[in-house]
C-alpha cells in the first residue's frame, strides 16, 4: 500500500491506496522556481513586441491588471520587477496602479491585496477595485460583430497602457486561462460578460456548443469574443505565469497580448495535457488545495476534470474545502430545478454565468455518484445532489471496496482527454 497526501484548502489530507489497482494522473512536478534574475531575462526578451521600457514613456500612466484571490499566478514577486523596471525607467510611482481582474467575484480583501501584491507593493502602489455592476464605471467601445457590447473597466481608457499579469491554465469552457481573459471576462461589465460567456452553451441542443472546450481556442466562440473585446482596448505588454503547486513561478512567456498568450497555451498543453486509455469506476480528485477549492464555484472544475475520466454511473470523490461557500449568493437557486433539462430551459429563457456553472455541475452529478468532503454542510451539498463525506476513513472505505481507480492530486491543473 501507498501513501499520498492530496491538497485541501490550506491543509492536506492522507489516503492510502493500492498501486496496483489506482494510478496517480499528474504528479507534483520538480521544476526550480525562477529566481529574479532569471525572471528578468525572461521579461527582457518578450515575444513579437518591443521591451516595455521601449514601450512606456517616463511621463505615461502605466495599470497593472492581476488575478483575484482565486488563482495563484505568482504575481507578486512578478509585479514587484516589474514596478521596479518601470521606476529605472522614469515612470512615477504615482502614475502606476494595480486592478484585480474580479470578473464577478467578489471583490479582493485587504488581507488579499497584501498576499497577491506583497506587503511591500500593497502599501506603496494604488490599488483599484473592479465591480461588474458599477455601471458609473465602465467605457463603452463599441459592439462585437455578433452585438455583445464591449463595456470595460474606464481605468483601463484612462490610463496610457495596460500590462496585464496571469497564469495560464486549462479553462473547461473557454479553453485556457490568462492573457486575454484579465480584461475580459476580468474587466468587463456584468452585460459583456454574461453575453460572451452565453456563447458556450447552445440554446438549440441545450448542452456545450461544438468547440467550446478544455484547451481548445481556434474555433472556440467563447475565445474569440473575449479576443474580439479586448481588441477594442488591448494591453500594451502581456505577462503569461506558469506556476508549481505552492504557487511559485516556474516559467514565464511576455510580449504582444496575442501571440505570447497562444504561445503560452500550447506550451502549457504540451506539458500538462494527459491521454487517458481508459476511464475507470473511481476517481479521487483534489482541487490542488486553496485558491482552487476556495468555493464550488472553483472546485466544479475539478469535478468538469475527473468526470471526464471515470465510467458512467462511476463514483467521483471530490476533496473541494470551500471556505468561501458557494462563491456566489445567487448560485443555489439553480438547484431548484428538478433536473438539468429544466435548468437548461431556464438558461435559454434568462442566461446568466452562475446558471451555467450549476448546470454543467447537475448533470454530472446526474450522471455519477459524486460525493465530497467539504466545510459546506449536508444540506447545501444534497441541494446540488452531491453526497456530504464526513471522515477520511469513509473514503478509504469507498476505495477498498473499488478494483480500479485515478488519484487526480490536482485537479485545477492538467487537462485528461
Amino acid at each position: 500500500m501507498s501513501l499520498i497526501n492530496l491538497a485541501y484548502g490550506k491543509t492536506s489530507v492522507e489516503i492510502e491506496f493500492d498501486e496496483s489497482c489506482f494510478s496517480v494522473l499528474g504528479k507534483n512536478e520538480s521544476q526550480k522556481p525562477l529566481s529574479d534574475v532569471q525572471i528578468n531575462e525572461k521579461l527582457d526578451a518578450p515575444l513579437n513586441s518591443p521591451q516595455i521600457e521601449d514601450i512606456i514613456k517616463p511621463s505615461e500612466t502605466v495599470l497593472i491588471v492581476v488575478p483575484d484571490a482565486t488563482r495563484k499566478a505568482a504575481s507578486g514577486q512578478v509585479v514587484n520587477l516589474l514596478v521596479r523596471r518601470l521606476i529605472a525607467n522614469g515612470t512615477m510611482p504615482f502614475d502606476i496602479s494595480i486592478i484585480f481582474a474580479t470578473g464577478i467575484h467578489r471583490a479582493v480583501t485587504e488581507e488579499e491585496k497584501q498576499e497577491i501584491l506583497t506587503p511591500f507593493i500593497a502599501q506603496r502602489v494604488k490599488t483599484l477595485n473592479h465591480n461588474a455592476r458599477d455601471l458609473m464605471s465602465f467605457v463603452r467601445l463599441g459592439e462585437t460583430q455578433t452585438g455583445i457590447p464591449i463595456e470595460l473597466n474606464r481605468a483601463l481608457a484612462e490610463h496610457d497602457h495596460a500590462i496585464t499579469i496571469g497564469a495560464i491554465s486549462f479553462h473547461y469552457f473557454a479553453g485556457f486561462a490568462g492573457g486575454r481573459k484579465l480584461i475580459c471576462p476580468g474587466l468587463a461589465s456584468s452585460r459583456t460578460i454574461s453575453e460572451t460567456h452565453a456563447l458556450a452553451f447552445d440554446g438549440e441542443t441545450k448542452s456545450r456548443r461544438e468547440g467550446v472546450d478544455t484547451g481548445i481556442l481556434a474555433g472556440n466562440a467563447v475565445h474569440e469574443a473575449f479576443v474580439e473585446v479586448v481588441k477594442a482596448r488591448p494591453p500594451s505588454f502581456s505577462i503569461h505565469t506558469f506556476v508549481n503547486e505552492s504557487g511559485e513561478l516556474t516559467d514565464l512567456i511576455c510580449g504582444d497580448w496575442q501571440t505570447s498568450h497562444e504561445k503560452a497555451c500550447a506550451l502549457y498543453a504540451e506539458r500538462y495535457a494527459i491521454k487517458v486509455s481508459e476511464k475507470r469506476d473511481l476517481i479521487v480528485a483534489s482541487c490542488g488545495g486553496f485558491p482552487y477549492d476556495l468555493n464550488m464555484i472553483q472546485a466544479h472544475k475539478t469535478l468538469d476534470a475527473a468526470a471526464r475520466i471515470c465510467n458512467d454511473g462511476g463514483t467521483i470523490i471530490l476533496l473541494a474545502e470551500c471556505a468561501d461557500g458557494f462563491g456566489r449568493r445567487d448560485f443555489p437557486a439553480w438547484f431548484e430545478f428538478e433536473d438539468s433539462e429544466r435548468l437548461a430551459r431556464k438558461l435559454c429563457a434568462n442566461y446568466q454565468v452562475s446558471g451555467q456553472t450549476a448546470w454543467n455541475l447537475l448533470r454530472i452529478a446526474e450522471k455519477f455518484d459524486v460525493k465530497v468532503l467539504t466545510s459546506l454542510d449536508a444540506n447545501q451539498t444534497e441541494l446540488m445532489r452531491l453526497r456530504k463525506i464526513d471522515s477520511i476513513e469513509e473514503i478509504q472505505q469507498i476505495t477498498s471496496e473499488k478494483s480500479s481507480g485515478y488519484i487526480l492530486p490536482f485537479g485545477a491543473k492538467f487537462h485528461l482527454k
